[in-house]
This record gives structure tokens, C-alpha cells and sequence, in this order.
């Protein structure tokens, strides 16, 4: 259900306030330009200068826009665990596919505070959980281990890894088994994490250059890595 090219899509304004029609058409053209899947309010959204009614907002119209051509991961990200499961239940409310969870940010918790974030984040909605694992703005590094242990709730499904360490790919499929999804979250490295075993990636660059993405997805998904590069 989730490969391929998935844009994490600016979030558009027009004097200091959400621009709805704008955000409507960006997805209207991202899913005619190829892309596979849409992610909104996240790092690339801006979701840390968002306003809750901003945030849930974006991810209701997004959702509402796509009306199911393709999946929708919504940003529910929080160093706050109540305001991430808030987010959470709304993205599950508004029919969103799946939630995308950052790594608390700033608070710098250990493995285990980890560990505890986001099993209650799994305990207090439905929707599954792709955990997001961005030490560069995190400043956590959520290790193969403690995602192995993630791995074990039933809603926790995969992983938008934006590490750049390509190696990752193969030590969380044997912490994660081979049924957890890896998808990058760094350009930059995106054919070589498929060529390791990721499934695809939520891309910056397919704000600006979809149909070159999904093509380069497309193409690595099929092996033909020629192609691709």
C-alpha cells in the first residue's frame, strides 16, 4: 500500500493564512504527476509553526482531496505525547491511511523513553503508525533495537528513515523482521536504500519534480536501477 514516490508536501499560505485552494490543486497535481502517496504537515510542511486547527485542517483537505487515489500518511508528530495522539486521532477521524510519528524532538528522551512515546501513541488510536526517525532535527537516533521492540505492536508498520546511513536498511529488517516497511527519507540516498530493501521514500524534491520521482521509484522498485541512475 505505501511505496513508491511520496511527496511530503508544502503546506501552501496566502497572507499569513492557509491558502485551501492552492493545496487542493497541489495534490490534484501530484497524484496526475505520479506520485503514490501524500504526506502532509510534515518536517516539509512545517507542522513544529502550525496551529493545531492549521495542522488538522491541512490533513482533512488533504484527505478529502485525494479521496482515495492514494493513500494518505498524515503528520501526528509530538515531543508532547498527548498532543501527538491528538493529532493521531484526528488524522484516524478524517480517514487518513496512516500517521507518520517523529522522534520527540528537543527533549532528548533515551531508548526507552522512546520506546514508551510511541507505545502509547500505538494504544490510543487505530491507525497505524509509521515511525519517523530524523536524528539530524531530533537530535534522538532511535536505535535498530528499540525498533525491533516497536515492531512487535501490531500497528506499528514501518519506518520513514531520513538517517542517510544506507546500512540501517539491512539492521532493521533483522531487528524488524522483513515485513516492516523502510522507506527514506533522504533524496540524496533514495536508490540506494531501495537497492538495500527500502520500498520507497517521502520525498522532498517530489514538490518540484514528481514525475521524475515516481519514474526513479518506479523504475528501482522493478529492479531496473539502469533506469533509474
Amino acid at each position: 500500500m505505501f511505496q513508491g514516490s511520496m511527496p511530503a508536501l508544502v503546506t501552501p499560505f496566502s497572507d499569513g493564512k492557509l491558502d485551501l485552494d492552492a493545496l487542493k490543486s497541489l495534490v490534484d497535481w501530484q497524484i496526475e504527476q505520479g506520485s503514490t502517496g501524500l504526506v502532509p504537515v510534515g518536517t516539509t510542511g512545517e507542522s513544529p509553526t502550525l496551529s493545531h486547527e492549521e495542522h488538522e485542517t491541512v490533513v482533512e483537505e488533504v484527505v478529502k482531496a485525494a479521496g482515495g487515489r492514494v493513500p494518505v500518511i498524515a503528520g501526528a508528530g509530538s515531543n508532547n505525547t498527548a498532543e501527538g495522539i491528538r493529532f493521531m486521532q484526528h488524522a484516524e477521524k478524517v480517514g487518513a491511511a496512516a500517521a507518520l510519528v517523529v522522534t520527540p524532538y528537543y527533549n532528548k528522551p533515551t531508548q526507552e523513553g522512546l520506546y514508551q512515546h510511541f507505545k502509547a501513541m500505538h494504544d490510543a488510536a487505530d491507525v497505524p503508525i509509521i515511525i519517523y526517525n530524523i536524528p539530524g532535527r531530533s537530535v534522538v537516533d532511535m536505535t535498530p533495537d528499540t525498533m525491533g521492540r516497536l515492531a512487535q505492536l501490531p500497528r506499528i508498520i514501518g519506518v520513514k528513515d531520513a538517517t542517510a546511513d544506507i546500512s540501517r536498511v539491512a539492521k532493521q529488517r533483522i531487528a524488524c523482521g522483513k515485513d516492516f516497511l523502510q522507506l527514506s527519507g533522504e533524496d540524496a540516498t533514495a536508490i540506494s536504500f531501495n537497492a538495500q530493501g527500502g520500498q520507497g521514500c517521502i520525498s522532498v524534491t517530489a514538490n518540484v519534480a514528481p514525475k521524475l520521482c515516481a519514474e526513479m521509484q518506479a523504475a528501482t522498485l522493478a529492479g531496473d536501477y539502469k533506469t533509474a541512475l
